[in-house]
């Protein structure tokens, strides 16, 4: 069994499927909030849309465990989105959804509520990709060990 298996299904042992389906209600919750308070909303009309972007990024600021929210002396606090059309040309795109200036000249409250609004779209699109591979497995149907 794989060592990701095993991480998995320790994970799964100690936490409860409603308490996931609880703390991804309360996420979107407070994601939704966080789309209005940083400006979103004036790039991306719709909240559902922003799960249309393959990804969405952030410069000036770290998002790596160790060192959350540090910021990065001499960038710019922006939030990058990542679309991809498959029949374009060019693949992939990124967009610019919100330019918050040098990042060190910041409001340490908005910085910090920018880095918790990709935390947050990032663990709702996690959710969003297990569904799409749960679904992709149906046509396998289930399997006992």
């Amino acid at each position: 069994m794989s060592s990701a298996l095993d991480r998995l299904k320790n994970l799964s042992n100690k936490i409860s499927i409603s308490s996931y389906e609880l703390a991804r209600k309360e996420n979107l919750k407070v994601l939704k909030e966080l789309y209005s308070q940083i400006g979103i909303e004036e790039k991306v009309e719709s909240f559902e849309d922003l799960f249309e972007f393959k990804a969405i990024n952030l410069s000036g600021a770290s998002l790596l465990e160790e060192s959350l929210g540090e910021i990065k002396e001499g960038k710019y606090l922006q939030i990058l989105a990542i679309s991809y059309d498959k029949n374009a040309t060019v693949k992939s795109k990124n967009i610019s959804l919100a330019y918050f200036g040098r990042v060190e000249n910041v409001d340490v409250d908005l910085k910090n509520n920018v880095v918790e609004f990709i935390i947050r779209y990032r663990f709702e699109k996690s959710f969003m990709t297990l569904e799409h591979y749960y679904k992709m497995l149906e046509p396998f149907g289930k399997k006992s060990e």
